[in-house]
């Protein structure tokens, strides 16, 4: 395979894997972080590296609409929940395994 035939079935899987990402709005990034080690907020992050590595201009909250699909506000507005005592406590040993 060449490397641009590569470079577009990533790109297609990202997007595919955002777009799956939009439509689960019942995943909250607590659940992301203690199974996978990366939420919405870190692929965002990513992408705005991505974009400095390139010379683009893209601020955190510019990535983070790519990413959610919607203003970071109006995404946790309608759909980030309260994180409970259980996620919170998974997501602390999550960290110190990783120590």
């Amino acid at each position: 395979m060449n490397s641009n035939s590569q470079i577009e079935l990533e790109a297609a899987a990202f997007r595919q894997l955002i777009s799956h990402l939009q439509k689960h709005t019942e995943v909250q990034n607590i659940d992301l972080m203690i199974l996978a080690d990366f939420c919405r907020n870190c692929l965002a992050k990513w992408y705005m590296a991505a974009a400095a590595e390139r010379g683009i201009d893209m601020d955190y909250d510019q990535a983070r609409e790519v990413i959610y699909g919607m203003p970071y506000s109006e995404w946790k507005d309608k759909f980030q929940t309260e994180a409970t005592t259980e996620q919170l406590a998974a997501y602390a040993r999550k960290q110190e395994s990783k120590s």
